[in-house]
């Protein structure tokens, strides 16, 4: 039942959310490899971002990618917040003074979301492809021409099999590492301070709506460069083999970025992230919470 109140919960924030996943995809691969200054910028900001997309591509484009948003929204975090929920209930993440443990919450939401992530990362990368794709005047980055979800799974598996759908998921771990484990971390740190402080009353959905918003704030802040990085390595040509041809790893893309576009370029799309990544912590976790309240008040 844990597993299934978190991939529900993370499906709801995804379908308010997904927008801005199009938005933030396409803003990171802008200008990809290249000095400010020396290419056209089709999205100056997140608002313009919107509206060109919306204009050209249609409005049916910012929800690009849905399909597979869910499917991995859904194994994503069922599996992270399933497993950091269970953790969480049986008492591992409090020393034996009964006080809540940042390390042990950081450790758990690590591991938690490395499980999810490594199991979803095909999904992920045939996400980032389709979002990605757009009408030659506004498009960005490489341009693969997947007609949908089961589609570009059926071609990517028969041209580079298992290795080729995997493509990318090591080098997108980092990012959920740090994205899981500041998030989790600061989530229930947050939530423990607020019912210590006792400034809501208890139980009351202002204090897990209250720990999203600090947790999103985080998350962004410490996420972005592995999130950029992760797109492009996601997104990067390959060769007859499936191997990439921009970047050889995580490592590659970062410096590559910060190399050419600046400390800044890794940095892109921060506004998009917030936007997103924001409500959809906030969401996703706030939903979390309450259908495991809902849950336990009702199998008592």
């Amino acid at each position: 039942m844990e597993f299934l109140m978190s991939g529900l919960a993370a499906c709801g924030a995804c379908v308010f959310t997904n927008p801005l996943e199009v938005v933030k995809t396409r803003m990171q691969l802008q200008g990809e490899l290249k000095a400010p200054g020396t290419y056209q910028r089709h999205y100056r900001n997140v608002f313009h971002a919107f509206f060109t997309i919306g204009k050209v591509d249609g409005l049916a484009a910012l929800q690009k990618g849905l399909a597979p948003a869910l499917l991995y929204q859904f194994l994503m975090n069922g599996i992270r917040l399933g497993t950091y929920g269970l953790a969480e209930a049986r008492g591992y993440l409090r020393t034996d003074e009964g006080i809540h443990s940042p390390i042990r919450s950081a450790a758990a939401g690590a591991l938690a979301g490395v499980m999810g992530a490594y199991l979803g990362s095909p999904i992920y990368m045939v996400k980032t492809h389709l979002q990605a794709q757009a009408k030659a005047e506004i498009a960005v980055g490489h341009q693969y021409k997947h007609q949908g979800m089961f589609q570009a799974l059926t071609e990517i598996g028969q041209k580079h099999g298992l290795v080729g759908l995997w493509r990318g998921a090591v080098g997108g771990l980092p990012r959920v590492v740090v994205g899981s484990s500041t998030q989790l971390c600061t989530f229930s740190s947050t939530k423990d301070l607020l019912s210590q402080w006792e400034i809501f009353p208890p139980q009351s959905w202002k204090v897990a709506l209250a720990a999203a918003m600090v947790s999103g704030i985080a998350i962004v802040l410490a996420m972005t460069p592995f999130d950029v990085a992760s797109t492009r390595l996601y997104n990067q040509p390959t060769d007859t083999h499936g191997k990439g041809l921009m970047y050889r790893g995580i490592l590659d893309a970062l410096l590559q970025t910060a190399r050419t576009e600046g400390f800044f370029g890794m940095y892109k799309g921060i506004g998009a992230s917030y936007f997103r990544l924001g409500p959809h912590t906030i969401l996703s976790l706030f939903f979390w919470d309450q259908l495991r309240s809902f849950y336990s008040t009702y199998t008592k």
